[in-house]
């Protein structure tokens, strides 16, 4: 059957079908005629079982296992009922604080004493470490938002719009030794505005799918990863003008200014606030 008939049979969107794919949890057989993917029923189901077990909270990793037989399903199952049971502690803890603050309808923030809810403080922030750790990376919530992706495609189309008239016919996509290696359209250069729309909307996911329930702030650390290789490409992109103007020569500059990014705005993003503990 089809990706559409798939769609239809699940109720699932074809992207996230599409993901499955490509994280090999499904493998569906191929149309000899026209190449295109058959999904078969035994697909369907096994779709329609990665996709409930995703909504537990169970990482593409252990359903990995899971389909490899290198784990049981029990086994993954304790092991997220234990988190989920972590978790839920936690929450439960928060809201009884919340409900006893609650009782006092006079309660301020300036008449707050935090010992009057928590009788052992270090044990209790020993407790919420997670909370201060996020609180640590703050900063690249700023790098990582949608304001600084829209500002960085702003600024790739403006560079192509206001250079677009004065380029050559052709201009260069590969260096070698200070000199072009590689010409291409002058058109080309509004591809790099439309790689931050793509790398926003379609790569973003992929990334997203790599590092969910691997990396410990793995929704901060995709949003800051997606907004730095648009800012790659924005600098390629202006590194291809001034190269063409003569102001430039070397590619390097451009590879030193992206990584000194990279590495300023990680260590700004874990040391402006520095967690307790």
């Amino acid at each position: 059957m089809t990706i559409k008939e798939v769609e239809e049979q699940t109720g699932l969107s074809r992207s996230n079908v599409r993901f499955y794919e490509k994280e090999k949890l499904i493998a569906p057989a191929r149309n000899e005629s026209n190449g295109y993917r058959d999904y078969s029923e035994s697909d369907i189901e096994n779709i329609k079982k990665i996709a409930y077990l995703r909504t537990l909270g169970i990482s593409i990793e252990d359903i990995r296992n899971l389909i490899a037989e290198e784990a049981t399903l029990h086994e993954v199952l304790q092991k997220q009922n234990d988190i989920l049971g972590s978790q839920i502690a936690d929450l439960n803890t928060a809201k009884i604080l919340c409900e006893k603050m609650l009782d006092d309808e006079s309660i301020s923030y300036k008449d707050l004493k935090v010992e009057q809810y928590v009788t052992e403080p270090e044990e209790y922030w020993n407790d919420n470490k997670p909370v201060f750790k996020m609180d640590s990376v703050s900063f690249l919530y700023i790098w990582g938002s949608f304001f600084t992706w829209a500002v960085i495609t702003v600024i790739c189309l403006l560079t192509a719009l206001l250079s677009y008239a004065k380029l050559p016919l052709e201009i260069p996509v590969q260096w070698s030794d200070g000199a072009a290696s590689a010409l291409v359209d002058r058109r080309f250069i509004f591809a790099y505005p439309a790689a931050c729309i793509v790398i926003r909307y379609f790569i973003r996911p992929l990334i997203y799918g790599k590092l969910q329930m691997k990396a410990f702030h793995s929704k901060v650390m995709t949003e800051y990863l997606t907004n730095y290789i648009c800012f790659a490409a924005l600098s390629v992109e202006i590194f291809t003008v001034l190269f063409v103007y003569g102001r430039v020569k070397n590619v390097v500059i451009v590879l030193a200014v992206d990584t000194a990014v990279l590495i300023g705005v990680l260590l700004r993003g874990f040391t402006k606030n520095k967690p307790l503990l």
